[in-house]
């Protein structure tokens, strides 16, 4: 057996993996899972996406779900993010930090609202990659006596509906209605009989809603979504549909040594409203002298594409690095994310990005590089 025949076999699949490949998926390894990078191709699956609706499994994504008495002041410490503004059926998306300000993970926290014995209820979503290494730093870091803390990553489906027409064919399977759900917003519901947890919440740029199922149902609801019409999508059209919205992808655009502030995430950072946390004293002092660096958003002048890790340039010389590139199939050029000195991430500001030797001229655009018209 080869060394690619090993890797293969020992990783991880989805309880959708299957129907992927009857569906005649292109399968990939992607932190630590076999899951299919693309189904009719990443164009195709990218437009009906921004156009009408796409599903993809997101199953790998590791799924906590937490209870007790004072669970939100216990996270409050471990995230930037004031918590307390959460109201029951509210979510709160933000970062896991270190004692150095640097991100761990970033997560979405779904507050449930609290159970009959007042045990506060909550479900976090994170990363695959990171699920190991998140499970292991919250559980640190939370009292065992009072925080009740489970592991359903494995015995729970995910998938993302996600485009403009998502809720017209999510909504014949659910038995609530799912128009009045706002932007995080989220509740338990009955879809195709069962038990179910559905989110607005997605990571395309587009209106759309995630869904936290068993593993029958999830199967069942998979093949009925197909059956109506919307377009299966790997993970290469999530990439793209991710990068055009400007949404950071862990391990490239951020990781353990970067901070919120520098990734553009200041938006997460109540300092203002909440008490310690771990890596507030970093953030205070970025805040108070400004960073270093800013993660930006780059348009390239031409069509020469500036890929992850490609060296960043002003007068000739290196000054950041690119974390995540592609042709924008919505908008037909090429944009990146980089990092570059924070004296030089005004908007308008000219660089360039050295691409086979050469360099190609670039320009410091707004983020997001595409914005839906009709997401609420």
């Amino acid at each position: 057996m080869t060394n690619q025949e090993d890797i293969i076999q020992s990783l991880a699949r989805t309880p959708l993996y299957q129907l992927g490949v009857e569906l005649k998926a292109r399968l990939t390894s992607f932190g630590g899972w076999e899951m299919p990078v693309q189904f009719s191709g990443i164009s195709r699956e990218h437009e009906a996406v921004r156009n009408t609706a796409g599903m993809f499994d997101i199953s790998h994504m590791g799924k906590f779900t937490l209870q007790g008495k004072n669970l939100i002041s216990q996270l409050q410490s471990l995230v930037p993010s004031d918590l307390n503004r959460l109201q029951p059926g509210q979510a709160q998306y933000t970062v896991l930090l270190n004692p150095q300000g640097g991100i761990i993970d970033d997560i979405i926290i779904y507050y449930q609202g609290e159970d009959t014995t007042c045990k506060q209820q909550v479900l976090i979503i994170v990363n695959a990659a990171t699920t190991s290494k998140d499970k292991a730093w919250l559980l640190q870091h939370l009292d065992p006596n009072e925080v009740q803390f489970q592991d359903v990553s494995p015995e729970k489906v995910l998938i993302a509906v996600q485009g403009p027409q998502a809720i017209n064919y999510l909504q014949p399977f659910v038995q609530e209605n799912l128009q009045p759900i706002k932007a995080f917003g989220h509740l338990q519901a009955n879809i195709l009989g069962k038990t179910a947890f559905v989110a607005r919440t997605g990571y395309t740029g587009e209106d759309g809603f995630e869904v936290m199922v068993d593993p029958d149902v999830g199967i069942e609801l998979w093949q009925n979504l197909y059956k109506a019409g919307v377009i299966l999508c790997g993970l290469g059209a999530r990439d793209t549909l991710r990068l055009e919205a400007a949404m950071a992808l862990y391990s490239q655009d951020i990781d353990d040594t970067t901070t919120p502030l520098e990734a553009g995430l200041g938006w997460l950072v109540h300092l203002d409203s909440k008490g310690d946390f771990i890596g507030r004293a970093v953030l205070e002092q970025q805040k108070a002298t400004g960073v270093q660096r800013r993660l930006v958003g780059l348009q390239m002048q031409g069509r020469n594409i500036a890929r992850h890790g490609y060296q960043v340039l002003s007068a000739g010389e290196i000054i950041g690095e690119v974390t995540s590139g592609t042709l924008s199939l919505t908008l037909g050029y090429p944009v990146a994310l980089a990092y570059v000195p924070a004296k030089l991430a005004t908007v308008g500001q000219q660089l360039e990005v050295e691409i086979r030797g050469k360099a190609y001229p670039a320009v410091v655009v707004k983020r997001p590089f595409y914005r839906s018209k009709t997401k609420g």
